[in-house]
């Protein structure tokens, strides 16, 4: 391709096809030096097994766990390497949840073959014992570095970060959670210790980035997009506020991104921010292309309306 390597240098610190009009993400998927990996992500599904009622509500007919597996499934066998994450609250807002505590939730999930998952406020809601007790249907690992464990039932249950390698790409993932005191019940969480998820974050990025090699970090948060509260950890402050992370893929404000938030981090370097509202409404999609022989990258936001 003319040009190449400019291109990806001026395309990745945007990474959004609809900031520059047509771009070539045909020709790059068909390029033999190029790997495309296809992210997918949830927020927020809130225990929505089935789709939202006919009921003349703004969200009727859409969602629902089965429209979604079809829909990864289908992604699935039209691509060769695809990455499937959650960002939290996977729990609590429909009776599926008050019946059977999270079970349903994490079955479905593991079906569906999530590689990995942050943990929510709401996630906390049978309690850290609700929570352990439903561990055994998860088949993938909750991924959190500022929740400290060590002195509850969770200890040792959680993962600070993992490096899953897809396609040819070593991905690396963190995630943070948000402070519960004041949002959760004490006696819901227990000790569980809230630490700075900036310098933890810091700490794990690292790690990933220049220790592990990782071509990509990606951040699963709970922090929230953002907060009209400057002193509130959000995800915009928290991008700006740390290092080696590339993308963010965020939960708990409910919000709907149709492209991405490119933010600065403390380098300089840019940052995506990415979040789909909430209760399954949406499945976000990122199209990421890796140059093989520098792993320079751009990418792509589709996200898609599951329905």
């Amino acid at each position: 391709m003319h040009n190449r390597r400019d291109f990806l240098k001026t395309f990745g610190v945007t990474a959004m096809a609809t900031s520059f009009g047509m771009l070539p993400f045909d020709l790059l998927a068909q390029n033999d030096d190029f790997i495309k990996l296809t992210i997918l992500h949830t927020n927020d599904v809130h225990s929505r097994i089935e789709p939202f009622p006919m009921d003349g509500g703004r969200y009727q007919g859409l969602g629902g766990a089965a429209r979604r597996a079809a829909m990864i499934e289908k992604i699935r066998a039209e691509e060769q390497a695809v990455l499937l994450l959650d960002s939290g609250d996977m729990f609590q807002g429909t009776p599926y949840f008050n019946f059977f505590g999270g079970e349903l939730e994490f079955k479905l999930m593991s079906q569906m073959k999530y590689d990995a998952a942050t943990i929510g406020n709401h996630d906390f809601d049978a309690g850290i014992n609700g929570l352990l007790k439903q561990l055994p249907n998860a088949n993938f690992p909750l991924i959190n570095c500022n929740y400290d464990f060590v002195d509850t039932v969770m200890n040792g249950q959680t993962l600070p970060r993992m490096t899953i390698q897809k396609g040819g790409i070593k991905v690396g993932i963190l995630g943070v959670g948000i402070e519960l005191e004041g949002l959760v019940a004490a006696e819901m969480y227990k000790n569980t210790k809230y630490l700075s998820p900036i310098e933890c974050a810091n700490r794990e990025a690292n790690i990933l980035k220049n220790e592990e090699q990782c071509d990509l970090v990606i951040c699963l948060s709970h922090l929230g997009y953002h907060y009209k509260n400057e002193d509130k950890i959000d995800d915009i402050s928290f991008a700006k506020q740390t290092e080696n992370i590339d993308l963010i893929l965020g939960g708990h404000t409910h919000t709907f991104l149709e492209k991405p938030d490119i933010q600065q981090n403390k380098a300089g370097k840019p940052v995506q921010i990415h979040q789909v509202g909430w209760g399954g409404i949406m499945l976000g999609r990122l199209d990421v292309y890796f140059e093989k022989s520098t792993k320079q990258y751009c990418s792509d936001c589709k996200p898609l309306y599951v329905k």
